[in-house]
């Protein structure tokens, strides 16, 4: 990776943090083809340089890959087989509505270097690597990167792209779903704050049998709200305003309504085998990805 690339990559990723993703992997529940051969070894078998095992000839089967040495000694046809490389597709769906621009730690640049994290995982594995950007809509895309020396892409796609619009996951899901058959991971890093809901959308990407996993940002002062006395809250993506005053007893019902909402994220997830993966921004980046996304299964 060159000089300017590091450089650039310093506000999201600092370049000893990447040395340590090296050795990473995103991990995929099942095994998916792609449209050319990759690095990642399935159990299928192929045409790749590593010998799995034998099968009788059948007519009609490739004669490049008899075994005449077997043939020599037994005077019958065994057809050698080897281990498939496939091509994993990563896609990354990363919230840039204007409800993630808020929050400190920022809650925004939180969710982009958990993408600039993965993206760089996939990207050392050859995988092929997707970066989507929504709000109300898929807003942006980079589709089909591949290999590390592509990262400044990567980079820069995560520090242009403008935070604008309000979270409509189902909207941008099912544009997702018609614009890309392909299976493979998706990662959604989001702070689910749809006004809409999210199961529609959640719905949309799982009818592509893809391999899904959520991945909630909130911000402290989302978690455990310090405000107090009269006030006028303006929501920064539809511009709604109520006026309320903020009370003990008030903020305990917001705490047990938002504890009631990531709950029932969580559970729509499990029962339908979507990983659920929940972080507040307090928690230091490098502990989520090297420990816990490890611990839940989304790397090893």
């Amino acid at each position: 990776m060159s000089a300017s690339t590091i450089h650039r990559s310093a506000e999201l990723l600092d370049p000893e943090f990447m040395a340590r993703l090296d050795q990473l992997d995103i991990v995929s529940r099942k095994i998916f083809a792609g449209k050319m051969k990759g690095e990642r070894r399935s159990k299928r078998k192929g045409q790749s340089v590593e010998f799995a095992d034998y099968r009788n000839y059948v007519v009609g089967d490739d004669l490049r890959f008899l075994d005449w040495n077997i043939y020599g000694r037994l005077e019958r046809l065994f057809l050698k087989l080897f281990l498939e490389e496939e091509d994993l597709h990563v896609s990354i769906l990363l919230d840039t509505s204007r409800s993630m621009d808020w929050g400190e730690p920022h809650k925004g640049l939180y969710a982009r270097r958990v993408a600039a994290a993965l993206a760089y995982i996939g990207l050392c594995n050859y995988d092929r690597v997707s970066l989507y950007a929504y709000a109300d809509t898929l807003r942006h895309e980079l589709p089909g990167v591949r290999g590390r020396r592509l990262m400044h892409r990567i980079i820069s796609f995560l520090q242009e792209t403008p935070y604008e619009g309000s979270n409509h996951l189902a909207a941008a899901a099912r544009t997702f779903a018609v614009r890309h058959p392909q299976r493979g991971v998706l990662i959604i890093v989001s702070d689910f704050f749809d006004k809409g809901g999210f199961e529609t959308g959640l719905r949309y990407l799982l009818g592509r049998n893809l391999d899904v996993y959520a991945v909630q940002v909130l911000a402290p002062g989302e978690i455990d709200p310090t405000f107090a006395g009269d006030l006028r809250l303006r929501d920064v993506e539809d511009a709604d305003v109520a006026e309320v005053t903020i009370s003990r007893a008030l903020v305990n019902r917001y705490k047990q309504n938002l504890q009631a909402y990531c709950q029932s994220l969580r559970e729509f997830c499990t029962r339908r085998g979507i990983c659920y993966l929940f972080t507040s921004t307090e928690v230091p980046f490098d502990q989520l990805v090297l420990n816990y996304l490890r611990r839940r299964g989304l790397l090893r």
